[in-house]
């Protein structure tokens, strides 16, 4: 894996195919709420709240920076 390497844990929508919320995060899927934006880290929170009702359960995606 190179230094340009990211990943995002993706919460994906049960209901409506493209939509739901992604998040920076480590390869473990660890999102650091401290780097978040309020408005973001209220989403995740949210988005975690969700899992079963509303979203998918999330998974680890790998973004390469282009």
């Amino acid at each position: 894996m190179d230094s340009t390497t990211t990943f995002e844990l993706r919460f994906q929508s049960l209901f409506d195919p493209g939509r739901g919320f992604a998040f920076p995060c480590d390869p473990k899927g660890l999102v650091d709420l401290d780097r978040l934006s309020e408005r973001a880290r209220n989403n995740y929170l949210f988005a975690r709240a969700m899992v079963g009702r509303e979203l998918a359960v999330p998974a680890v995606s790998r973004c390469g920076l282009h």
